[in-house]
């Protein structure tokens, strides 16, 4: 019986640890994004390119970005799997990359900020 007990406070704690992606809370956790990168219908690449759909598109391939010879050569098409590998240390995924941001460690905002990014097709509107 103790074990069954036992079992069921682990699984309460274990859920309420792990929420499901939250595009709303991936909004905040954009905000740090905002620096460098817009996203929407009438982002414009800044110090970094445009994230208008990011999860999908070829690595260095906004046109009239200058992206580092690193990221354009990377071969990388932004899935989740490489985009959250990428986020979570630029320079370890693609070395020579011109980002400066030292990474996002928190995987739940990983979560969150991947279920943002989500939201823009290609053209910046909300699916």
């Amino acid at each position: 019986m103790r074990a069954v007990i036992f079992v069921a406070v682990l699984a309460t704690i274990a859920a309420g640890k792990a929420r499901a992606q939250d595009a709303a809370a991936g909004e905040k956790v954009f905000g740090m994004c905002k620096a460098c990168h817009q996203i929407g219908e009438n982002a414009k690449s800044a110090v970094g390119p445009v994230l208008n759909g990011v999860i999908g598109r070829k690595a260095g391939s906004v046109a009239g970005y200058s992206y580092s010879d690193a990221n354009k050569d990377s071969g990388i098409t932004w899935d989740e799997a490489t985009f959250r590998e990428y986020i979570r240390d630029p320079k370890a995924k693609v070395p020579g990359t011109k980002m400066i941001y030292a990474g996002l460690k928190d995987e739940q905002k990983t979560n969150d900020l991947v279920a943002f990014l989500r939201q823009f097709d290609a053209d910046g509107k909300k699916r």
